[in-house]
Parts: structure tokens; sequence; C-alpha cells
């Protein structure tokens, strides 16, 4: 099969009802869904993968997040903060930093793995996205350009780092998966002053967050 950009077309087009039909109702983020072609994250010889509903490696023990993840992620925040700044941690392939750029966030994103920073930033200028890179320990945010309206966290830690709560500007949230090394609770907290109200929803499997306030790269590889 050739794997012209009308085949990808119509594989997105499919892609984004399979997350209508999953439950994912946010126009927005099935919108941007639409807009973003999720291939062009991915290396040429694997594209023909690029809209399975699954996760697909990209290197360096990680991966790119399988759409439905992604969604429902991204309408957690959504629905929350419908605009603003947006941190992500764990930049990855560049996607999840499109996705949120096409709904019109002003999107910073930190990557602690130097060959896929240099990926993904590869990708942002090539397709002329604002989006603000920082080769870095996300756990710890980025505290020169908060406070944040919203923290996205594409990779799993053990509790929440109280850098990232300290980064959120009053109302905003925090988004991210919680748990043990092989399964986590998607979690949402939102900041109301010095409160934080926490909401915890599905079991998901992540890569772990290595950092400071995530777990230890020893801690990875036992």
């Amino acid at each position: 099969m050739e794997w012209s950009e009308s085949v990808f077309d119509g594989r997105r087009r499919e892609m984004v009802e399979g997350l209508r039909r999953s439950g994912i109702m946010n126009a927005r983020v099935l919108e941007a869904f639409l807009e973003v072609r999720r291939h062009l994250f991915f290396p040429e010889s694997e594209r023909e993968h690029a809209y399975d509903d699954a996760a697909w490696p990209i290197g360096h023990g990680q991966t790119i997040s399988q759409p439905y993840t992604v969604a429902y992620m991204t309408s957690l925040l959504a629905d929350r903060v419908p605009s603003g700044k947006v941190l992500e941690v764990g930049t990855g392939s560049g996607y999840q930093s499109a996705i949120l750029d096409a709904m019109g966030y002003r999107v910073f994103t930190i990557e602690r793995v130097a060959a896929l920073y240099s990926e993904a930033l590869g990708r942002f200028r090539r397709f002329a996205l604002p989006v603000a890179a920082k080769l870095g320990d996300g756990s710890e945010g980025w505290p020169e350009e908060a406070p944040f309206n919203a923290v996205l966290v594409t990779a799993a830690a053990p509790k929440e780092p109280e850098a990232l709560l300290r980064q959120l500007s009053d109302n905003g949230c925090l988004v991210i998966p919680l748990g043990g090394m092989d399964v986590q609770q998607m979690t949402v907290i939102t900041r109301r002053g010095e409160v934080f109200l926490k909401e915890r929803y599905h079991e998901f499997a992540f890569v772990p967050l290595i950092g400071r306030e995530g777990w230890e790269e020893e801690q990875e590889q036992s």
C-alpha cells in the first residue's frame, strides 16, 4: 500500500472517529487531532503505524503515547483550562506539544533526553510551531517562565512534584499519572490559593518520570 498524504488524511479521520466512540467529546481536542499530522512525528519507515491506537517506541526507552491517552489527558486539561500558558513535562516526539499549540495554548515543554529534545526541536522549527522547548529535569518545572495555567506530565511519578504544584497559577491544574512503576492513576490537581484539590481518574501505564522529584534512574533500571 502506498502511504500518500491522502491515505494518511483518511487514517487520521478514522482515528478521530475512534476517539469519539471511545468517549472523547471535547470538540477542540478532536479538531486538534484532525489538524495535527501525527505521522510526521514518526520516523518515515514507521509512519504506517502512526494512526494505530497504540503507543509506539521512539527510542531511549521512551514512547509516543497512544492517541486515546493523549486525547484523554488533553481533555482533562482543556475542560478546566480553556486557554493560557501550559507546561508539558516530557516532550518526547513533540506530538503532544503540537496538539496543545493547535488548540491555541502558549506551550512550554521540557525533555531530559538530549537526542529526543534535538529531534523535537527540529520538528517545531520545520513546522513553524511557536513552542518554547528546554533540555532539563522536567520534574523541577520551568520556574523562570512560571506561573502556568496548566502543567501536563507525560510520564509517571510516585507522587506529585512539589515544584510543579508551586508553578501553577491560581485555579491552574496539574494533569499527571501517579502511582507505581507499572500502573498509575491519572490525576488532576487544581490549585485554589494554597489549597490543592485532587481528582483521580482511570488507570494507565506510562514510562517513569526520571528526575529530582520523580524516580531515580537506578529505580527505572531495576
